[in-house]
């Protein structure tokens, strides 16, 4: 048993799987055989990392990437930072569009504690990052997980999008912080964490991708298991019992045991009242396979004349 173990409540005992190491194990290896490239995963230097951390807050990657590339191109070091005209770094951020200028002005602020109180070189731990002007818990801890490897789990939307649905962990910061931690293996915040959150990312988006991205924890997901992709961040869907999402799971479960079925054959499986000209019937079956196969579960071809439905691989 691990310390992060040893520590964890009894919530977090009852919402994680027994075999919490092959859980572990599998989503390091998912993410160490394929994830997206980003300058920031390639690199340790915390000033490049902070800088990342400041412009990614609620900012899509896609853009951060750019302006990552120019701002470092502008300033390469804290030191050259520092030393910078505030007023060029908040238009630098104005003009690629990185969202609130004070974001600007707290990491020119935080570059210059770097240089004058800690003589360039950063502190290391959570806690004494986030003496840096701007710089809150996450933050603090991000730049501590990967540009020293001594963070803590982190927990961002992403993560608790995997949480929910993976485990079932309750919907609270509390719950959510602590099951991360349970989950992290000692020592090693800094590829747990990007795996973490690149599997929110690909895998455990809004719009779950768990087939078609070779989600690794499929064989242990609640949500898989039943169709219920509600999360966090995911308009809260009603009551299961009798639910279009209780349907969604019973479609996945009777195609994981077929290669494909028509909708005559794949409808009795579903609802025993099935009846194909009825309420519950072609029509409904069809509607419920389309959400399906928006979400990327579920694959539909027409064979003579039938709707033939099979898992998406």
């Amino acid at each position: 048993m691990t310390d992060a173990d040893a520590e964890a409540g009894p919530d977090a005992d009852a919402a994680l799987p027994e075999d919490v190491d092959a859980v572990r194990a599998a989503l390091v290896e998912w993410y160490e055989a394929d994830h997206r490239s980003f300058p920031w995963r390639e690199t340790t230097d915390p000033y490049r990392i902070l800088v990342c951390e400041v412009m990614s807050q609620q900012t899509q990657l896609e853009r951060v990437e750019a302006a990552y590339r120019a701002f470092l191109e502008a300033w390469p070091t804290v030191e050259d930072l520092a030393a910078a005209d505030r007023a060029d770094v908040v238009g630098f951020w104005t003009d690629h569009r990185l969202g609130y200028n004070n974001r600007a002005t707290y990491l020119h602020t935080a570059a210059g504690q770097v240089v004058e109180d800690y003589d360039g070189a950063f502190p290391e731990t959570p806690d004494e990052l986030q003496e840096l002007h701007g710089v809150g818990p996450y933050t603090a801890n991000a730049v501590a997980s990967f540009a020293f490897n001594g963070g803590n789990a982190v927990v961002d939307t992403n993560v608790k999008r995997v949480l929910h649905r993976a485990f079932d962990v309750e919907d609270s910061d509390s719950a959510f912080e602590e099951a991360a931690q349970r989950l992290m293996p000692d020592g090693e915040s800094r590829t747990w964490n990007n795996a973490i959150m690149e599997l929110g990312g690909v895998a455990c988006g809004k719009v779950p991708r768990c087939d078609e991205a070779g989600c690794p924890w499929r064989g242990s997901c609640r949500a898989y298991e039943t169709g219920d992709f509600t999360a966090p961040d995911v308009p809260t869907q009603p009551s299961f019992e009798g639910s279009r999402r209780q349907m969604r799971g019973r479609v996945v479960r009777t195609l994981r045991e077929y290669d494909d079925l028509a909708l005559d054959a794949l409808g009795p499986r579903v609802r025993v009242d099935y009846a194909p000209g009825g309420t519950f019937g072609r029509a409904w079956l069809r509607d419920l396979l389309s959400d399906l196969a928006d979400d990327g579960l579920v694959e539909l071809d027409e064979r003579d004349g039938d709707t033939v439905a099979r898992l998406r691989r």
